[in-house]
C-alpha cells in the first residue's frame, strides 16, 4: 500500500447471513398452535433482545429457491427460541412452513435470517389499543408482558377455539377480550367491531394491529381513518389474506399500499 493512502472500507454486509438452527423440540399448546424449540449452532451468533423480533426462516420446498416466511420469536433462552406456527391448514391446503412444522422432528435443522426487530408499543400512552388473529399472537403475547404494571387498554384476540386461547401475562389494566371464528378469514369486521364496541377514552392512545388482509383494512379504517392514529401512534399489518397463498397476499399488500398511502 502507498504510503499516505488509506485502505478500501470494507462494508458491512446488509443483512447478516442465515445462521442454522437445531429443532430441540416441539409441542402443541393449543389445537391449533404448534411450538417448535429451536436452539444449536445459531445461538451463538442471535442477539440477546431478540424475543419478539422475527426470523426469516427458509423452508425447502420443490424449486430452486427455498420458500422464505417470517415468524416471531416467541420466547428466548440462553440455549434456545420458541416460535409458534398457526396450523389451521392442515388437510392439504397447508403452506411450506405448516407443512415443516407437523412433520419436523427433534434434530432436523433450518436456517433463518435476521432476526428483524420486534414491532414494539410505544411506551408510557394513555391507553393501547391491540388486535390481532393466531398469527399475530406471539408478537402480542410479547408486547402484553412488555408492558408497565400501570399500562391501560384492550387487547381483542381472534382464535378459532375456545381451546386456542392462551395464558398471557399482561397488566391488570389492560382487558383481554377473546374473540372466537372457526373459520378464519371468513368476519373481517370483527376485530374492529370489537375495538369499537370498547369505547375510546381521552389521552395518548397507541394501536397495535395484525391480522389477516380485509382485518387489516378495517382495522386501519377505525383506527387510522376514522380514530386519527398517526404513524407514531400506530402500527398495523396484514399477515397472510384468505383465498391467497404467500405471493398473492404480497401482490395485495402492494397493491393496497399504492392506494392507502
Amino acid at each position: 500500500m502507498i504510503e499516505g493512502t488509506a485502505r478500501p472500507a470494507i462494508s458491512e454486509p446488509k443483512h447478516p447471513a442465515p445462521q442454522r438452527y437445531t429443532v430441540l423440540g416441539k409441542q402443541r399448546i393449543t389445537p391449533n398452535m404448534m411450538r417448535v424449540t429451536l436452539g444449536g449452532d445459531g445461538m451463538a451468533t442471535l442477539r440477546p433482545d431478540a424475543e419478539g423480533g422475527y426470523f426469516k426462516l427458509r423452508f425447502a420446498g420443490d424449486g430452486e429457491k427455498p420458500a422464505v416466511r417470517s415468524y416471531t420469536i416467541r420466547h428466548q433462552r440462553a440455549d434456545s427460541v420458541d416460535v409458534d406456527f398457526v396450523v389451521h391448514g392442515e388437510g392439504g391446503h397447508a403452506g411450506p412452513a405448516v407443512e415443516w412444522a407437523l412433520s419436523v422432528e427433534v434434530g432436523f435443522t433450518i436456517e433463518a435470517g435476521g432476526p428483524g426487530p420486534a414491532k414494539q408499543l410505544r411506551p408510557d400512552m394513555d391507553r393501547y389499543l391491540i388486535a390481532g388473529d393466531m398469527t399475530a399472537l406471539p408478537a402480542i403475547g410479547v408486547n402484553l408482558a412488555a408492558l408497565t404494571a400501570k399500562a391501560k387498554g384492550l387487547a381483542v384476540i381472534e382464535v378459532q377455539s375456545e381451546d386456542d386461547k392462551q395464558d398471557l401475562i399482561h397488566p391488570a389494566g389492560v382487558e383481554v377480550r377473546w374473540l372466537v371464528n372457526p373459520e378464519p378469514g371468513t368476519q373481517p369486521d370483527l376485530l374492529a367491531d370489537a375495538l369499537r364496541d370498547g369505547g375510546w377514552s381521552d389521552g395518548t392512545t397507541y394501536g397495535w394491529a395484525a391480522a389477516e388482509f380485509g382485518s387489516m383494512q378495517g382495522l386501519r379504517a377505525y383506527l387510522r381513518d376514522e380514530r386519527g392514529l398517526d404513524r407514531d401512534h400506530l402500527y398495523i399489518s396484514s399477515y397472510w389474506k384468505y383465498g391467497e397463498d404467500d405471493a398473492g397476499h404480497r401482490a395485495a399488500k402492494q397493491v393496497d399500499g399504492a392506494l392507502a398511502g
